[in-house]
């Protein structure tokens, strides 16, 4: 049932790049492009934030009803580091591949580079001009790596898998079932590592949702887990979630990591004291 509904929002997001608006719900995490949204190829370009998007209970939220983003939270006109940025020293170098509603990244280290979710089905372009402003090939990726199976999220990893032949593929492996492509993936759990990043189990929004920890930098790839979308930091979207009493132990979970940035499927970044941020959100 979730994942009929997000390929039906998916299909809807795909529309409304074309001829029409998007009008599906979501508040924290598997939300809609706002009508005017397009994928940013640039890495830097952020959108406002839209002026209503629908409820999971089906209300109508309109423009002023949401608080202000904080200044933490990366904005249009906020901090440089919107679209990339440099964790601690001898961590990644972070960049967003901004798609409107949903967001990919690419971490980069010693001239590598991780590409962290796919976006929806047609992201490769976009993942690939990001990239070359990176001075980075396709044979310069090393791992790509699925937060979740939702096809927001992995839409894009059967042509990601033909551009980057040499690259090794990962999801949670509760996931791995769900998404089938040509070249298998690798399962992924609990406290693996993957080119110096580790791989923290946060099930609740999907049976397999991952994060990815990058503990040097100070940096955490939570995909759907949490979400800014609106300002305020929030959980997993329930009407995408799986099990909620699972996704509320996994932001509790993240909320005793050390980490410095947030970076989310759905909003903006969080670019100072998020782990302060996601240990209030789980109650701690």
């Amino acid at each position: 049932m979730l994942d009929s509904l997000l390929s039906r929002r998916v299909f809807l997001s795909d529309l409304g790049r074309g001829a029409a608006a998007v009008a599906i719900v979501g508040l924290a995490g598997c939300v809609p492009a706002s009508p005017t949204s397009s994928p940013s190829r640039t890495g830097s370009g952020i959108p406002g934030s839209p002026t209503g998007t629908d409820s999971p209970s089906g209300g109508s939220q309109t423009a002023g009803t949401e608080p202000s983003p904080s200044s933490d939270i990366a904005g249009p006109s906020g901090d440089a580091n919107a679209g990339n940025g440099n964790g601690a020293p001898g961590g990644a170098l972070w960049n967003r591949v901004n798609l409107g509603f949903v967001s990919a990244y690419i971490l980069v280290r010693d001239g590598e580079g991780v590409i962290i979710d796919t976006g929806v089905a047609g992201s490769e372009h976009a993942i690939e001009d990001v990239m070359t402003a990176l001075s980075l090939g396709w044979s310069d990726i090393g791992n790509i790596i699925l937060t979740h199976r939702h096809p927001d999220h992995a839409g894009s990893i059967e042509a990601l898998l033909a551009a980057a032949p040499d690259a090794a593929a990962w999801i949670g492996a509760a996931d791995l079932a769900a998404v089938k492509t040509s070249r298998p993936l690798a399962p992924l759990a609990d406290g693996d590592d993957v080119f110096g990043l580790t791989i923290v189990a946060t099930p609740g929004h999907t049976p397999g949702h991952i994060s990815v920890y990058d503990e040097v930098g100070g940096i955490l790839v939570a995909g759907d887990a949490v979400g800014t979308v609106g300002g305020p930091l929030a959980g997993s979207n329930p009407q995408f979630t799986a099990d909620a009493t699972a996704a509320r132990a996994s932001v509790i979970k993240l909320g005793k990591l050390a980490f410095e940035t947030l970076l989310v499927g759905h909003g903006e970044p969080i670019l100072h004291g998020a782990a302060a941020q996601v240990a209030a959100l789980g109650g701690h």
